[in-house]
């Protein structure tokens, strides 16, 4: 008997501002797995990642998204984070006056809340952040910083890799997390990646190059073109992408 999917979304139409972008993504997600949707700009990418987290930016205008086989076409961004959804932007807004420190509980707290459970005290949360921060090779000075404030592309990256570390998503979205970085940053970026990667969570890797998948391997590649995936295939599909283009794969 088939396991029933994670996440499963069927038939997804997308439209921002009264422009149709997805028309009509379907994929599902197994638990543990690690799937790459690559496409090149304009594609949908990022559109289908907002979408699947509920910003209401992005209107659905047909099509399901269902977790755990349940809907979650009403919930908030918010509550599907509660749910276990987490989305890593490709541009992370920068907060300044609040520390990292005070973020990170914050939302790690809500997200307990969210499960019924009580919240973390500081001594605890504090032991539990420096844990991750060693695993990830973050300066623990990295904490009392400004949310994002100040920081370069690679330590933006970084602080994002640093919440998934701690928020320990059932699905994390990675939406061009390698975007804009060196070769050095990358690598950093993609070992952080990797030290966070359990059985229980599954991970959908959002990316324009080849490049961060000689480092994170995919169990499936999706390509996206036009608001439709054209093409699925195992981990070669990258390799057969660098040397054809994306014009190799129709609309």
């Amino acid at each position: 008997m088939a396991m029933r999917p994670l996440l499963e979304i069927k038939d997804l139409h997308v439209s921002v501002e009264g422009k149709e972008i997805l028309k009509g993504v379907t994929l599902s997600l197994a638990k543990g797995e690690v799937v790459a949707v690559m496409g090149p700009n304009g594609s949908g990418k990022s559109t289908f990642a907002n979408a699947v987290m509920g910003n209401p930016k992005y209107e659905v205008t047909g099509g399901t998204i269902a977790l755990d086989g349940e809907s979650i076409a009403a919930l908030g961004p918010d509550e599907r984070a509660r749910r276990g959804l987490f989305l890593s932007f490709q541009y992370p807004s920068e907060i300044p006056g609040v520390t990292m420190f005070n973020f990170l509980r914050t939302a790690l707290n809500a997200q307990r809340a969210g499960r019924g459970e009580p919240p973390l005290r500081v001594y605890d949360f504090t032991k539990l952040l420096k844990e991750k921060m060693s695993l990830l090779k973050v300066d623990e000075k990295f904490s009392e910083r400004y949310l994002n404030d100040g920081f370069s592309g690679g330590e933006k990256k970084r602080a994002e890799i640093l919440q998934l570390a701690l928020f320990s998503p059932r699905i994390a979205i990675l939406d061009e997390t390698d975007s804009g970085l060196d070769i050095d940053a990358l690598r950093v970026v993609a070992e952080g990646i990797n030290a966070t990667k359990t059985p229980e969570t599954t991970y959908l890797l959002i990316t324009h190059y080849q490049r961060i998948l000689d480092y994170v391997k995919p169990d499936r590649i999706l390509i996206m073109k036009g608001g439709r995936i054209v093409k699925e295939g195992g981990p070669e599909l990258a390799h057969h992408l660098e040397k054809e283009g994306y014009d190799a794969f129709g609309e």
